[in-house]
């Protein structure tokens, strides 16, 4: 097992036990690679859910740019509902986690088609 396949199952995981979602694998997986090497970086593959600027990055780099949503108040929202979800005294939010969760949050899961 690489180590893609070892974070993808601690993800999977954290979806499992700390969001009680069952994961779509196929999904997660398409996610995780969609992050690149940052997955591998202690600081880049987790998502400081209480720094405004971090969440703005989410925001910005993710749902905007990545997903091709419109900027508007509801994508704050929905990170904000992710990171409450996730738990947040959760020290570490990972990002494809929190990726995964926006994408399911606005069915967009065809981005990764």
């Amino acid at each position: 097992m690489g180590k893609r396949d070892e974070l993808i199952a601690i993800y999977a995981d954290d979806l499992k036990n700390k969001c009680n979602m069952t994961p779509d694998m196929d999904l997660l997986t398409k996610v995780t690679i969609g992050c690149g090497p940052a997955i591998y970086n202690a600081d880049a593959s987790t998502v400081a859910g209480s720094q405004a600027e971090e969440l703005e990055t989410v925001k910005n780099n993710f749902l905007i740019k990545k997903l091709g949503l419109s900027d508007s108040p509801q994508l704050m929202e929905a990170i904000n509902s992710v990171i409450e979800v996730y738990g947040k005294s959760e020290r570490n939010k990972y990002r494809a986690v929190v990726y995964y969760m926006l994408t399911k949050h606005f069915n967009k899961e065809s981005v990764y088609g």
